[in-house]
């Protein structure tokens, strides 16, 4: 018989609060077009992108991330020393060591909480939001902050005609604390290895500490291999995790998919038969690909708008290198 006592968690967990940090530079298509072949028209039509942020030098990973977790904690109502655990997803922290999230820790004032960052790409947001929900449940921390931050501005290869319109800068954030009633569904989640080459860095840190090529490693992707995909199998995935949660499509409030690209949202929303009363983001269109900023900051957006309210019903849906997915259904904060 086991002598071990048993953990005392919330019977839930729930979103509470949501903040948001976008670069203060807009940079439109035209900008973009100084380096590359293409048009205006080109990037919208592909893409639906008319601008992006990009950061500037004073604009840190660990800034945005600060900026946007103060605005998380004060609409969760709670003290930054309440926080027991920081979850931050970038690929865009260029320190292997140590984790960005014990600084972040540290200048929103939460103590001593355990802190990590984790690497899930576009799905990041989903990873930390269902580490964060067992944290709670089990017991371990009773407020979560979570994080999604990138400056892939770093990492944008400016004259690649394929993505350098693609990426943008900024940080997300939610608390996720405790709940009586179910607010954040069942996570469907996973990877599928065999296609991780059509997202990736071209060249990795080891390669490049060797052999200092004479461009800095880069985000390149397989567009159209990636667009079947993510229409195709993520509408799947996005069905499941209504499946998981006992909702149709109907019954859904909020769609917020991770903001890749115009058309894949579309997309997305004509497979999954959405009705017309549901609300779905396209953040990207001002803001580019935040990768695991997008959701949370897409989801900023739609409640300081006004077209998504406290308490809606939300199908997010975060998928990218690797490749892997994340998908749950929450409640609004």
């Amino acid at each position: 018989m086991s002598k071990i006592k048993p953990s005392q968690g919330a019977p839930y967990a729930r979103i509470m609060g949501v903040g948001g940090y976008r670069p203060t530079r807009v940079v439109p298509n035209e900008v973009i077009l100084e380096k590359i072949d293409s048009s205006d028209e080109w990037i919208r039509s592909r893409s639906g992108i008319a601008t992006r942020h990009w950061a500037s030098e004073e604009e840190t990973v660990a800034v945005m991330s600060v900026e946007a977790s103060g605005k998380a904690i004060a609409d969760a109502g709670i003290r930054p020393e309440q926080i027991g655990a920081v979850i931050v997803s970038t690929v865009s922290h260029f320190k292997q060591t140590p984790a960005i999230a014990t600084e972040i820790a540290h200048l929103v004032g939460a103590g001593r909480p355990a802190a990590f960052d984790i690497s899930a790409g576009c799905a990041g947001f989903g990873y930390g939001l269902t580490l964060a929900k067992g944290m709670i449940v089990e017991g371990s921390a009773e407020y979560v902050l979570v994080i999604g931050v990138e400056r892939l501005s770093d990492l944008t290869d400016k004259e690649d005609r394929a993505t350098a319109f693609l990426f943008g800068d900024g940080a997300g954030a939610v608390v996720v604390g405790p709940s009586k009633v179910p607010a954040i569904g069942p996570t469907v989640w996973g990877s599928e290895g065999d296609k991780s080459e059509t997202i990736k860095q071209t060249v990795g840190w080891d390669e490049f500490h060797a052999e200092r090529p004479e461009k800095f490693p880069a985000i390149t992707q397989e567009g159209q291999a990636v667009f079947r995909w993510a229409v195709f199998e993520m509408a799947k995935v996005a069905q499941q995790a209504l499946d998981a949660a006992g909702i149709a499509p109907e019954d859904l409030d909020v769609f917020i998919p991770h903001q890749a690209n115009m058309r894949i949202i579309d997309s997305m929303v004509k497979t999954l038969k959405l009705p017309e009363h549901v609300t779905v983001a396209r953040d990207v269109e001002t803001t580019g690909n935040t990768s695991a900023a997008s959701i949370p900051l897409a989801m900023e957006r739609l409640l300081a708008t006004g077209q998504a309210k406290s308490g809606d019903t939300a199908l997010v849906i975060g998928f990218g290198a690797g490749l892997v997915y994340a998908a749950t259904v929450v409640t609004l904060p």
